[in-house]
């Protein structure tokens, strides 16, 4: 995989420094249009391409001259990449009807080192943290306030993509600093260790170099982004280290809770055209982390387009969604449906308004219009219901800044999170008894949603939350291992669970993807992830 020459973003000089190197990625090359001209970094350039990489795949959007090779650019985008590999093959989300290499695959739960998706998101991954360890390089021994911010910014950013890769490939190559040298593995516990240490210090009060709640511009991290992401690190922690932390996860839950942030009013609100602010939609105080998307300013087959597109067809019996773009693809598959109607045979064919009627849960955005609840033997798009979650529709009624490309923001860490983390630490730290911290959080979701609340609840409870609050948002993988209902022995199936239509046993050594043939063949310090 090679870095391509960015005229736009960084010059000549810098470009060959960034990329010219074995640094994270192994095989890297670069021409810069005149290696004769020497130029400097540009600070507010590669800071703003820093933040582009989560939602845009190269420099010209949406085709031409993307950020990787060898794999089809819309596909390289991070976010898309990171929610196929987190929800097509869960009991969320399924697909059947796309030729996209490497989704087949992930879907049946039969990938190999050399799968598309999965080597297109390692090398999206470590491209963006070399990116990041170039400008904390750049910039190293600067002390005015507008690059101390920037620095503990780009910090977080390359700690979350640290956090996917410890995640999703358990004991990737970890690199802080641009080098000649191949990067050496660690271990996923230490790579944990390490995360940890880079949020609390610009995150922690004490040390903080990211700014107060609320404090910054929309769509710039501020300490609760550090907060958060450490609540969801010490949430999985027994999966990545062997050691639970329930009661660290509901500290920083806790801190995220009380720091300003909000609810949204209306759930719906959070995934429209509007979703920045407008005098209707009020979900930007729920937002912690948007990706922000423009549909004439960031354009893209991977960002927000996915998510509306990917899950709209035309002629399907759907309302409008605001994009002249409908791809048919990712829908419900039936366990999700029972989500919301545990005897699916309840769950109605009409439109999402009054699904969410039917449901009495305002989060049961789904379209049974022409639509079973059951995937079928083809899996088509219109076998199962379908997501209508996503729109490029104003709540405002406003007009939106293109017919094809949304502004929808996605939301990718959101307050709703805190609130179920604290049911989910609370309960597992009472060896699985409900208590009023759990009731309480648990109560402060399904109000929000306009639904019925309990006076106790169990895990599976918690376990079903999670899918109704968060579903199709590019999470449910790490919920269901969390929850020890992915790979290995399980009681809890679904359709089509490892690729099979009642569903069957996903092996446990998939809880993580495997290192890339290419850089297991091109880095001796490597060793692939076992039984790949």
């Amino acid at each position: 995989m090679k870095f391509r020459y960015i005229k736009s973003i960084l010059s000549a000089a810098s470009l060959l420094l960034a990329v010219s190197v074995t640094s994270c990625i192994g095989d890297l090359d670069a021409t810069p249009i005149d290696p004769n001209i020497v130029m400097t970094f540009d600070q507010a350039s590669v800071f703003n391409k820093i933040y582009g990489t989560l939602g845009l795949t190269g420099q010209k959007g949406p085709d031409g001259s993307g950020d990787l090779d060898d794999i089809d650019e819309g596909t390289s985008s991070f976010y898309r990449m990171t929610w196929c590999a987190n929800q097509l093959m869960t009991d969320e989300a399924i697909v059947n009807s796309w030729n996209d290499a490497g989704v087949a695959t992930i879907a049946d739960c039969s990938w190999s080192s050399s799968n598309e998706i999965v080597t297109g998101l390692y090398y999206r991954l470590t491209f963006d943290i070399t990116l990041c360890n170039y400008f904390l390089e750049q910039t190293e021994g600067l002390t005015d306030d507008e690059t101390t911010r920037q620095r503990a910014e780009v910090r977080f950013i390359r700690a979350l993509n640290n956090y996917y890769l410890m995640d999703m490939f358990g004991n990737p190559p970890y690199c802080d600093k641009v080098s000649t040298e191949k990067p050496q593995q660690i271990q996923r516990a230490d790579l944990f260790a390490k995360i940890e240490e880079e949020l609390k210090e610009i995150g922690d009060d004490a040390t903080a170099t990211l700014a107060q709640p609320l404090q910054t511009t929309y769509g710039r991290v501020d300490r609760v982004a550090a907060w958060l992401l450490l609540a969801r690190m010490y949430l999985n922690a027994e999966v990545y280290t062997g050691t639970p932390q329930w009661g660290k996860a509901k500290e920083y839950a806790q801190k995220v809770i009380g720091s300003g942030y909000k609810l949204a009013p209306v759930y719906k609100h959070l995934f429209m055209a509007d979703n920045d602010g407008s005098n209707v939609n009020k979900a930007r105080q729920e937002v912690i982390l948007p990706i922000l998307q423009d549909g004439v300013r960031t354009k893209s087959w991977g960002g927000s387009l996915f998510l509306i597109a990917g899950t709209h067809k035309s002629d399907t019996g759907m309302n409008p969604w605001g994009s002249k773009q409908g791809w048919g693809g990712p829908h419900c598959r039936q366990a999700m449906v029972a989500k919301f109607f545990p005897n699916v045979n309840d769950a109605p064919s009409v439109l999402e308004d009054q699904m969410v009627v039917a449901a009495k849960d305002d989060r049961a955005l789904m379209c049974g219009v022409q639509r079973s609840t059951s995937t079928g033997d083809n899996m088509s798009f219109t076998d199962g219901f379908a997501c209508a979650k996503f729109s490029n529709i104003r709540a405002d009624n406003g007009l939106t800044s293109d017919t094809d490309n949304p502004d929808m923001d996605i939301p990718l860490l959101r307050m709703a999170e805190a609130y179920l983390i604290v049911a989910e630490a609370s309960i597992r730290a009472n060896n699985g008894v409900s208590t009023q911290e759990t009731i309480d959080a648990m109560h402060e979701i399904r109000k929000r949603a306009n639904a019925a609340e309990s006076d106790s609840y169990t895990l599976t409870d918690i376990r079903d939350e999670w899918a109704r609050e968060f579903w199709f948002e590019g999470r449910r993988r790490i919920d269901l291992i969390r929850f020890g209902d992915f790979g290995g022995h399980t009681d809890y199936n679904w359709d089509w669970k490892g690729g099979e239509k009642q569903g069957t046993e996903i092996k446990e050594f998939r809880n993580i993807y495997p290192i890339p043939a290419n850089d297991i063949n091109a880095n001796t310090n490597l060793e692939q992830n076992p039984e790949y």
